[in-house]
C-alpha cells in the first residue's frame, strides 16, 4: 500500500535565495548614484532570504508586543514588552543603518544605498520598519531646532540599537516616534487640543496637557509631537526619560489591536504634564513636521515596492514548481499573464521609489530643482502606489489558490499589510488634496515634474500622448478632481521612467496597459504578443 502521506506537486520553501537579486532594484541603485553599496545591499538581501530571518518575521507577527502600564508595585512604567525575535530583526536593521543613518554620511546616494537596504530588509516583516521609519524621517524636522538636533541626530544616526527606558544622553542609539493624530480631529491637526505651556516666558521648554489617538513607535526613546502653545500649533520634541532619569508624564493608555502591523506597537497617549522643547517657531508646527511626514511618505512608497516584489516572487516561485493539468502553472498562458501583469506593477513601483529615492539625495544635498520634483513627485505616487498594493497582494495571494489563504504562507500577513502604506501619512485624499496643493501654489513642481517626463519624451507615442491628456487635465486642477489627477501624473511618471531605464518587455506592457489602455479592469488582462516568459523570468527567485 502506498503511503498517504508523500508530499509532492509542492513548491520547496522560499529560502536559502538573495533577496537583492532584483535587476530593476540593482539598476535604480546604480543609476541613482549609490553603486557604492551594491555589496552591503547584496550582503543584506542574503540575510532577508535566509530561513532564520523569516523566523523572525513569524514569531514576530505571532507574538505581539504587550502594553505594562505598571509594575508589581503599582509604580507607572508604560513599557512595551516584545519578542526577542522582533529585537533581532530591529538590530540588523539600525547596524545595516536603515534608520538615521544617512543624513550622517556625506557620500552622494546615502540615501537611495539606505532606500535599497529598506526595500531588501522589509520583506522578512514589516511592522519593524515604522520605528526605523520614523527615527529617519525625524531628522530634518529636528533641523529647525539647531541646539536639538547637535545634541540627539547622533545618537539618532548611531548603528546600535540600545532598546530600554534610559535618558537618552545614556544611550548608545536613540529610536523616534511620532504623535500628531487626535481623536477629534484625525487628518485636520489644526483641530489639535494639546495644550503647550512655557515653563518661563522666553524658554523653549514647555509642559504638555492632553490625548493622542494615534502615536507612532511609542517604545521610542524621542517624539516629535503637536501641541497648541499660546503662538497657535506647534511642533515638540517630546522624550520618554527626562535628563534627570525620572519618567516624563506620557501615559500609555493602550495598544491598538490593529487589522495588521501586529508586530509593531501603536499606542493612544495621554500626556500629564509631560516636558518637550519646541523645535521650530510657535505657530508654525505643520510646516515643521511636515518634514517629517514627507520622510516617512517616501518609506511608504518603498513599503508598497517592497510588498508588491514579496508578492509577486511568492506567486512565481508557487507557479515555478506547481503543476495542473498536465503543465507547469508558470507555463499556462492566463496565469502568465497575471504573473506577468504582477511582476509590471511591481518593477514600476520600484522604479519611481527609487527616483525619488534619488530626489531626497539630492535634494538634502541642495539641489532645488530635485526638491520641487520631489515635492510633488512623491505626493501622487504615494497615493497611487499604496492605493494599489492592497489590490496586488491579494492577486499574489490568490496565484497561490487555498495555499495563498493560509497563515503559514505567508501571504495573508502580506495582504492585512498592504492598506496601511494608503492610511499612514496622510489618506489617499489628503495625499491628493497635497498634490493638487502643491500644483496651483508651487508651480516650480510643475515645471520640475514635467521636466522629468520631457527625458522620455519622442521615445513611445504612447507616453507622448499620455504626457498631452495630463496637461490638459492640469489645466482645470478641480478638488473633485484630485485623486484622478493625482493617479495619471503618478502612471505617466512610472510610464516615463520605465520606457527610459526599464527592460524593454515590462516597459511595452506597461505602455500598452496602464498609457494606452488596453486591458481589462483586474490584473491578468494584458494584450496579446506580451513577452510575459521574460517578465516572469525577473520576477522568479533563483533557490
Amino acid at each position: 500500500m502506498p503511503s498517504t502521506h508523500d508530499v509532492f506537486n509542492q513548491p520547496p520553501p522560499l529560502a536559502g535565495f538573495n533577496a537583492a537579486d532584483d535587476e530593476a532594484m540593482l539598476g535604480a541603485l546604480r543609476r541613482e548614484g549609490a553603486g557604492w553599496a551594491e555589496e552591503n545591499v547584496r550582503e543584506l538581501g542574503r540575510l532577508a532570504g535566509a530561513e532564520r530571518a523569516q523566523e523572525w518575521g513569524r514569531l514576530a507577527n505571532e507574538n505581539p508586543p504587550a502594553l505594562r502600564t505598571h509594575d508589581r508595585y503599582g509604580h507607572r512604567v508604560d513599557e512595551v514588552e516584545f519578542h526577542p525575535a522582533w529585537h533581532e530583526l530591529m538590530t540588523v536593521a539600525v547596524r545595516a543603518g536603515l534608520h538615521a543613518a544617512p543624513w550622517r554620511d556625506g557620500r552622494p546616494g546615502a540615501h537611495v544605498a539606505r532606500a535599497a537596504g529598506f526595500y531588501v530588509w522589509a520583506r522578512t516583516e514589516a511592522g519593524h520598519t515604522c520605528p526605523i521609519s520614523m527615527t529617519y524621517a525625524i531628522v530634518p524636522a529636528l533641523r529647525h531646532a539647531p541646539a536639538l538636533a547637535l545634541q540627539f541626530e547622533p545618537l539618532l544616526a548611531a548603528r546600535e540599537y540600545d532598546f530600554g527606558l534610559r535618558p537618552p544622553a545614556s544611550k548608545n542609539g536613540l529610536l523616534a516616534g511620532m504623535s500628531m493624530t487626535e481623536k477629534q480631529g484625525g487628518s485636520d491637526v489644526r483641530a489639535n487640543t494639546t495644550r503647550a505651556v512655557p515653563v518661563h516666558a522666553g524658554d523653549s521648554t514647555y509642559v504638555l496637557t492632553g490625548h493622542k489617538w494615534f502615536t507612532s513607535a511609542p517604545m521610542g526613546d524621542l517624539f516629535m509631537v503637536l501641541a497648541q502653545a499660546p503662538g497657535g500649533l506647534s511642533c515638540f520634541l517630546l522624550p520618554r526619560v527626562l535628563p534627570d532619569g525620572t519618567r516624563n508624564g506620557m501615559r500609555l493608555q493602550r495598544l491598538k489591536d490593529k487589522l495588521g502591523n501586529r508586530s509593531n506597537a501603536s499606542a493612544e497617549v495621554e500626556y500629564d504634564g509631560a516636558v518637550a522643547w519646541l523645535v521650530g517657531e510657535e505657530g508654525r508646527g505643520v510646516r515643521t513636521i511636515i518634514e517629517m511626514v514627507n520622510s516617512t511618505r517616501l518609506d511608504c512608497v518603498l513599503g508598497a515596492a517592497t510588498g508588491m516584489r514579496a508578492g509577486v516572487t511568492q506567486a512565481a516561485h508557487h507557479a515555478a514548481h506547481r503543476t495542473a493539468f498536465g503543465r507547469r502553472l508558470a507555463d499556462q498562458p492566463l496565469m502568465a499573464s497575471v504573473l506577468a501583469d504582477l511582476a509590471v506593477e511591481s518593477e514600476a513601483t520600484t522604479m519611481v521609489a527609487f527616483r525619488l529615492a534619488g530626489a531626497t539625495d539630492r535634494a538634502a544635498r541642495g539641489d532645488e530643482q530635485e526638491a520641487a520634483f520631489r515635492r510633488l513627485a512623491l505626493a501622487v505616487t504615494k497615493y497611487w502606489a499604496c492605493k494599489q498594493a492592497p489590490a496586488h497582494a491579494a492577486e499574489a495571494l490568490e496565484c497561490l489558490g487555498g495555499n495563498g489563504y493560509v497563515e503559514e504562507s505567508g501571504m495573508p500577513r502580506l495582504y492585512r499589510e498592504a492598506p496601511l502604506g494608503s492610511i499612514w501619512e496622510g489618506s489617499g485624499n489628503v495625499a491628493a488634496l497635497d498634490a493638487l496643493r502643491a500644483l496651483t501654489k508651487q508651480p516650480e513642481t510643475a515645471e520640475a515634474f514635467f521636466a522629468e517626463l520631457a527625458g522620455a519624451q519622442g521615445t513611445d507615442s504612447r507616453l507622448d500622448e499620455a504626457v498631452a491628456r495630463l496637461r490638459k487635465d492640469l489645466a482645470d486642477p478641480a478638488e473633485a478632481k484630485a485623486r484622478r489627477v493625482a493617479e495619471a501624473m503618478a502612471v505617466t511618471l512610472q510610464g516615463a521612467l520605465l520606457i527610459r531605464h526599464g527592460h524593454p518587455a515590462v516597459a511595452d506592457a506597461f505602455a500598452a496597459t496602464r498609457l494606452a489602455g488596453d486591458r481589462g479592469h483586474a490584473y491578468g488582462t494584458l494584450p496579446a504578443g506580451t513577452g510575459t516568459a521574460a517578465i516572469i523570468a525577473r520576477a522568479t527567485p533563483a533557490l
